[in-house]
């Protein structure tokens, strides 16, 4: 008599019973351990406290002035070549108080942000067109790859000829050194764009400004911002060049002003002072960078 299908699958349940019992017997599950968070994780808490990642990026700052400290105080180092950190920090406060320090990074700041604009505002709409085509970009390629090799220092005598003294003239130079980061960052960021994103846009209906705002321009972000982060560097570079050379006021001015005078503090303030707003620029920049890809 043929048996049912009830029964059949009533005895393969038991069989699989038993020899998952005897599966259990031989292979007897191990007891649950709670891991343990090492040593260093319970009294170095990296991830999550924001003061002591603070303190790390501190540390190689501390170390150096510690080195500036001990050269300059056991007397390796004359203190007309080099002061000690306490008699610079005594002159940077000296001309805090006096307003002379802040008048000359203002007039420093005005002329890297203005020249940085104009470099902007010229390098952002060429940069996008070039990306764009590649027969433009093949034509006027040349032409940036035979000026881009020229140190914007060296236009410094032209510039001079042509713009005299006066504010132009270091803007110009600050224009010429950031506008090649720009443009070279701009241009590689639409170029290299995925067609593959453009034609999954195009077959969902998406419109040609469509397109290009929310995934042509927003793939070439992170070129964007590394094209500006390194045309602000140049920037600043070019305005110490320039401002070396002919200027009354400004940091690069005040460096220069303390090697004429033997003033050896004075010089180490200016820089310090670059050093600082460069640094505080560098953060905001960062910081920008990280709203505008949130999305990623």
């Amino acid at each position: 008599m043929t048996r049912s299908c009830f029964s059949i699958k009533h005895e393969l349940a038991k069989h699989c019973e038993k020899e998952s019992a005897s599966m259990e017997n031989t292979f007897p599950s191990l007891p649950h351990k709670r891991v343990r968070p090492s040593l260093i994780r319970r009294f170095l808490p990296i991830q999550g406290k924001a003061w002591l990642r603070l303190l790390i990026r501190l540390s190689g700052l501390s170390l150096l002035l510690l080195a500036w400290g001990l050269i300059t105080g056991l007397g390796y180092v004359a203190p007309a070549q080099l002061p000690s950190p306490v008699a610079t920090l005594e002159t940077m406060s000296h001309m805090l108080g006096d307003g002379s320090l802040v008048l000359h990074a203002l007039s420093s700041l005005k002329r890297v942000f203005f020249g940085f604009g104009v470099a902007f505002a010229i390098a952002l709409p060429l940069g996008l067109m070039l990306g764009s085509s590649r027969l433009l970009r093949d034509a006027i390629n040349p032409v940036i790859e035979l000026l881009r090799p020229i140190p914007p220092l060296a236009f410094i005598s032209l510039a001079i000829l042509w713009l005299g003294i006066d504010e132009w003239s270091k803007i110009s130079i600050i224009i010429y050194g950031a506008f090649f980061p720009l443009l070279l960052n701009i241009t590689g960021g639409i170029s290299q764009v995925d067609p593959v994103h453009i034609r999954a846009a195009q077959s969902l209906g998406a419109r040609k400004l469509h397109i290009f705002w929310y995934v042509t321009l927003r793939a070439a972000i992170p070129n964007m911002m590394i094209g500006i982060r390194s045309g602000m560097g140049m920037a600043f570079i070019c305005l110490v060049g320039s401002e070396l050379i002919a200027a009354n006021e400004g940091l690069g001015f005040l460096i220069q002003e303390g090697r004429y005078m033997f003033k050896t503090d004075q010089v180490l303030v200016g820089m310090i002072t670059i050093g600082i707003i460069g640094y505080l620029i560098n953060l905001l920049l960062t910081t920008l960078e990280k709203i505008l890809l949130r999305w990623k």
